[in-house]
């Protein structure tokens, strides 16, 4: 991937609580339209890294730069840049459809025609605009999920966060939703991924295993299954997570 510009440059990043260590000296590299794979059982330490990346959290030391910019110094540089998709729905339920995406597309500093074209294409794209007036509240977890990853990227961010997107949602569903991440990432949208289901991890290009706050593997999934002798993610996954 050496010729390929790099996004997230990641070097030692190390975070503490007190005594505790968060993120025990990460180091890696994302790259641009990459769809990046970032996983590990809970407490590993990869929802404090991706906080760290989205600048709403200070390392406490390393070399951290996300789109160019300095994660100790240029947070708000960050976040004008980036998307982010929580764990926990982030809509607002008591809005239509139309008005979420008036909203946020206000947050992100989009000009009203600029709103109403992205609203308009991308309600197109997931077979919605009928429902453009429709409370959220009314809709299927699934159809907001997917609402939710096109407000994420109505500004055309250089990344996107997806904290856990697809949790609780169907398998159909979940597949509808990776077919966006991959349009999103041929469009040239860095997608960065948390998920607990080992079978969308062999969706990414590559992907990096978090144990205890270290990063205890990270390459494509066919080089890491190869590497484990086994034929599935959640085997490398295993053997990281309970090694004999």
């Amino acid at each position: 991937m050496a010729d390929r510009e790099k996004i997230i440059e990641v070097k030692d990043l190390v975070k503490r609580f007190g005594s505790f260590i968060a993120n025990d000296h990460l180091s890696f590299d994302v790259y641009k339209g990459e769809i990046f794979g970032f996983l590990g059982a809970n407490g590993a330490g990869k929802t404090t890294a991706m906080r760290i990346l989205c600048g709403l959290s200070s390392p406490t030391s390393g070399i951290i730069k996300v789109a160019g910019f300095d994660a100790f110094h240029q947070t708000e540089k960050i976040k004008r840049h980036i998307g982010y998709m929580s764990q926990k729905f982030s809509l607002y339920d008591d809005l239509s459809v139309e008005e979420n995406f008036t909203f946020y597309g206000g947050v992100y500093g989009l000009s009203r025609q600029k709103i109403k074209e992205k609203t308009e294409f991308l309600l197109t794209r997931l077979d919605l605009l009928s429902e453009r007036k429709t409370v959220l509240s009314s809709l299927p977890l699934g159809w907001k999920q997917k609402l939710a990853f096109c407000v994420a990227i109505m500004h055309d961010p250089k990344i996107v966060f997806l904290d856990e997107p697809t949790g609780g949602v169907d398998p159909i569903t979940r597949r509808q939703f990776w077919d966006l991440i991959y349009e999103a990432s041929h469009n040239g949208i860095t997608v960065f991924v948390t998920t607990h289901y080992m079978d969308e991890a062999e969706y990414c290009e590559r992907v990096t295993i978090m144990v205890d706050g270290r990063i205890d593997a990270l390459d494509t999934p066919a080089k890491l299954k190869e590497q484990f002798q086994v034929d599935s993610m959640n085997e490398v996954f295993l053997k990281l997570a309970r090694p004999s």
